[in-house]
């Protein structure tokens, strides 16, 4: 059994990795990479100081062209980020008008069944009727409204030219401010747009007193 006698010292673990490791497979140091200047495609002349001129030139010039390099990168990211960009808006522009055109071909359902909820049931059986009525309408609107479909405010507004399109004006003089008499057609708006503007009638408020 190996130890150590009393007077001497335990060896190190340095020690006992370089009896373990072969000589051959020792760790050396990395060797230095000598780098001529034709390796770099220069051309130095003899005098240490003309060849430290070229060097700095050489080292300028190639951090110019390092900055050229890097504003080409941004300039780049920047118009892909641009493009990116305009094709979502594109992509979203090219949904809507779909959507405009699927929504403005519907609406004169809406407006039948506008128009035949206005009527007065005479028995239960045309109130039933109507009640299916409703709710089909309902769903039917829920769904447009789902996609940005809402319908434009009209009887007792103020009359805005945006939004409503008067067919009448007011039957009598005023100097009040012009609102909704009557809504003839409902009009509406799709996400912030206007689809169809409403057809009504206008008239006078009555000017308040001071």
């Amino acid at each position: 059994m190996s130890g150590t006698t009393e007077g001497q010292s335990a060896p190190t673990e340095e020690a006992v990795a370089d009896e373990l490791i072969p000589e051959d497979v020792q760790p050396t140091e990395p060797a230095a990479v000598a780098v001529r200047p034709e390796d770099l495609g220069l051309d130095l002349p003899d005098d240490p100081a003309e060849a430290q001129q070229v060097l700095m030139g050489a080292l300028l010039a190639s951090r110019q062209e390092a900055g050229e390099y890097f504003e080409t990168m941004q300039r780049v990211a920047a118009e892909f980020d641009n493009f990116r960009k305009r094709a979502e808006r594109d992509r979203i522009e090219l949904v809507l008008r779909a959507t405009q055109r699927l929504v403005t071909d519907v609406l004169p359902t809406l407006d039948s069944f506008d128009a035949a909820l206005a009527y007065e049931p005479q028995t239960p059986a045309e109130e039933k009727i109507l009640d299916g009525m409703r709710s089909t309408r309902a769903g039917l609107l829920d769904l447009l409204q789902a996609e940005g479909l809402e319908p434009i405010s009209a009887a007792g507004a103020p009359f805005d030219p945006a939004v409503h399109e008067a067919v009448s004006g007011p039957t009598a003089e005023g100097n009040g401010h012009l609102v909704v008499a009557t809504e003839l057609r409902r009009g509406y708006v799709l996400a912030g747009r206007v689809l169809r503007a409403a057809l009504v009638t206008v008239e006078h408020t009555e000017e308040q007193g001071g």
